[in-house]
């Protein structure tokens, strides 16, 4: 399970991938920066996960858009791999991962389901599975060597592309 919200391509790993050209560790402290983000949505599910109510959810896909939007700048302005440091790409996957609606959602549905339905013990392997991702997915990156120039265009399309879906769904909710 704790593949099933770490591995699909979207924004965080886009910028995972774009980090891991510095170095594996890197990319993984943006993993781990998104893996606190689910530890704190596991905990508001524990306690809050059924009173969340939707208009907050959709002020959430707004903003998290707008986080996205500006990430995506960020990108495509960069010549080279970002000059934040590892404690800055933690920074970076926590915010991302906690105005994420991807993330959100998982939480509020399967996240839900997994502690509730299935039980808590689940929760290590969960985690562990998000561990194996974070890890081995900038390692790869990083042995492989992409042209940086390339990483960027695709990080940029995917965080911008992802940004606006978030916009245009917080929108229409709102209307």
């Amino acid at each position: 399970m704790g593949l099933s919200l770490a591995a699909p391509p979207g924004p965080i790993n886009a910028v995972i991938a774009a980090e891991s050209t510095k170095s594996p560790l890197h990319g993984t402290s943006v993993g781990v920066g998104a893996m606190c983000a689910d530890a704190t949505f596991m905990l508001l599910t524990l306690l809050l996960g059924r009173f969340l109510p939707t208009s907050i959810e959709h002020i959430l896909f707004l903003v998290g858009g707008i986080v996205m939007l500006y990430i995506a700048y960020q990108v495509w302005r960069s010549r080279e791999p970002s000059e934040r440091t590892r404690r800055g790409n933690f920074l970076v996957g926590l915010g991302m991962g906690l105005t994420n609606p991807f993330q959100i959602t998982w939480w509020l549905t399967a996240g839900l389901f997994m502690i509730k339905g299935i039980s808590l013990a689940t929760v290590p392997g969960f985690f562990t599975g998000i561990i194996i991702w974070i890890f081995s997915f900038p390692f790869a990156l990083n042995r492989i060597k992409t042209k940086y120039i390339y990483l960027r265009y695709v990080s940029t399309l995917i965080i911008g592309l992802f940004g606006i879906y978030m916009l245009y769904v917080g929108v229409l909710y709102l209307i």
